[in-house]
């Protein structure tokens, strides 16, 4: 294959984990980080990110995750969820997995306000912990899509400026 296809494919594939941060369909900057080391053994380090931007992309990609799963536990805590109310939340983002798109965005919220009634919390506490888990949710995804598109960045100029 020629530089220009490889070029054209990575940035195809960068395009779609950057959707993927969005739309949980796609692991995105797992995705983004895979056509940046695909782009590397297809063109060599010559003409391509070396390992160290592999490295950085890499610890982007962790800071990704962790941004993601903490984010919406501790918007839920900064408003007072209990244990029953993260378990729930836990659960409801497990299931909704299987309803997407919607499921997706609306178990977790559906999960901690069920864990918090059935915790026997009452229906303003609950629904102030679920809250919490939106505005959680929601820093969590504009976070991950800084990341996102700061890993894209990262590779171009890497790749680029030699």
């Amino acid at each position: 294959m020629t530089a220009a296809l490889w070029w054209t494919l990575t940035l195809a594939l960068m395009l779609a984990g950057l959707a993927g941060t969005l739309l949980p369909v796609l692991p995105g900057t797992t995705v983004i980080l895979a056509a940046a080391v695909m782009h590397h053994l297809a063109l060599g380090e010559a003409r391509s990110i070396g390992w160290w931007g592999i490295a950085g992309l890499v610890a982007l990609t962790v800071l990704s995750y962790v941004v993601d799963f903490g984010s919406a536990a501790l918007g839920a805590k900064q408003f007072g969820a209990t244990r029953w109310g993260a378990a729930g939340g836990l659960l409801g983002t497990v299931v909704g997995m299987f309803f997407f798109p919607l499921g997706i965005f609306l178990g977790p919220l559906i999960g901690v306000l069920l864990g918090e009634l059935i915790g026997g919390q009452g229906l303003l506490p609950a629904g102030k912990s679920t809250w919490g888990t939106f505005l959680g949710t929601t820093a969590g995804i504009v976070g991950k899509l800084a990341i996102a598109s700061a890993m894209i960045a990262w590779f171009l100029v890497a790749a680029l400026v030699r």
